[in-house]
């Protein structure tokens, strides 16, 4: 039998590494001599930089970057084991949980520290990039970013505008005289699952703002100033990133990554699918474990469990996925590619128990090991 393990994190519970290993043992528990590969997968959030490394044999790197409210934070992003290759997230140097609930301000908040990443991975050698947008705190356009690679954003004095999304109303002029060399070089693969304008009633700021601490007055504001820096570039620099699908994502990074980075923006699970080349990795597969920690309408709607499911589909491969919750609209997902799921929660619990990573882990070998005790008994009927 050889099984394939690609599971995403139980966010807040277990990271992907750790309930391979689970799974792993549970298959063990019954199949010693089992042929099991474990492929830690993300759809390019949280996550996204783990999985990558442990997929490619790559290492981490640890930095001290400018964080969203411009004090220094210790972010940490991949190296893959193409050693050209970095990933990072851009929560890890800007993201919501840096900054204290009750300091949540976009109008202040700054991608400084992403841009700090991304040079430190060039001054490493690397020429390709991976970014995961998501979670954010941020509402700047990818300014603060754009900056610490060396772009100027100039008001009509002629001075370098302040930091945070308050700062985009009076931008004037771009000045790219002093942007890294290396930058020409580089290409960048970003993950991005949303396809929000810069601006707008359906931009960063009236759709993600109010979850970053925004007001309904600074919403209006920072949304002016969204559309004052698209209107600039397209001024200075002949391209319109308002329209550009996904814009809008993580407070404007997607049209910065897009339009002043010339990145390709495209779904998080395929871009990680397509690193790690799961395709190749499915030959002789009998079988393919996947989950995360709640599944519903929002795994059907390109999440990690789906995207490895389809691929499984297309070479007529069962898969099986585990899960801390499932709902009625889970069913959805028998449609997509997933054979049979199951929660892993096996007795009454409160959500803080099922989510403690020692119970995570518990549950996840039980379950597999159960599931796995049946299909031994009937294992002449599948030919497994």
């Amino acid at each position: 039998m050889k099984v394939l393990i690609a599971i995403d994190s139980f966010k807040g519970s277990i990271s992907s590494v750790d309930g391979s290993k689970a799974i792993s043992s549970g298959i063990r528990d019954v199949f010693v001599n089992a042929e099991i590969m474990t492929l830690p997968l993300a759809d390019g959030g949280e996550g996204t930089v783990e999985a990558l490394v442990h997929a490619t044999g790559g290492h981490f790197i640890q930095k001290e970057v400018t964080g969203p409210l411009k004090e220094k934070v210790e972010a940490i992003y991949g190296i893959l084991g193409d050693k050209k290759t970095a990933v990072i997230e851009v929560a890890a140097a800007c993201g919501l949980p840096l900054v204290p609930a009750n300091k949540r301000n976009p109008s202040i908040t700054t991608t400084y520290g992403v841009g700090e990443l991304i040079r430190d991975a060039i001054d490493k050698g690397c020429r390709e990039l991976v970014i995961g947008l998501g979670g954010s705190a941020t509402n700047d356009a990818g300014v603060g970013l754009l900056q610490a690679l060396g772009f100027s954003f100039l008001n009509h004095l002629n001075e370098e505008i302040d930091l945070g999304g308050q700062g985009l109303q009076n931008i004037r002029k771009i000045n790219s005289i002093n942007v890294i060399p290396e930058l020409k070089d580089c290409t960048f693969k970003v993950a991005c699952d949303v396809n929000n304008p810069l601006y707008g009633p359906n931009g960063a700021a009236y759709i993600f703002g109010p979850q970053k601490g925004a007001t309904e007055e600074m919403i209006k504001e920072l949304d002016k100033g969204l559309e004052n820096f698209a209107e600039i570039v397209l001024q200075e620099l002949g391209k319109d990133i308002h329209h550009i699908v996904g814009a809008g994502a993580a407070g404007g990074l997607g049209g910065a990554f897009a339009g002043l980075l010339d990145a390709q923006l495209q779904s998080g699970i395929e871009l990680v699918l397509d690193i790690i080349e799961v395709e190749k990795k499915l030959q002789g597969v009998n079988l393919v474990i996947t989950g995360e920690g709640k599944m519903d309408g929002q795994t059907s709607m390109g999440k990690a469990p789906l995207g490895i499911a389809q691929l499984a589909k297309k070479h007529q491969i069962p898969v099986i996925a585990l899960a801390g919750g499932v709902n009625e609209e889970t069913s959805l997902l028998n449609e997509l590619g997933i054979t049979s799921y199951f929660s892993i929660v096996n007795a009454p619990m409160t959500l803080e128990e099922a989510m403690n990573s020692k119970v995570t882990y518990n549950n996840l070998r039980t379950s597999t090991k159960q599931l796995f005790r049946l299909l031994q008994a009937v294992q002449t009927g599948i030919k497994l």
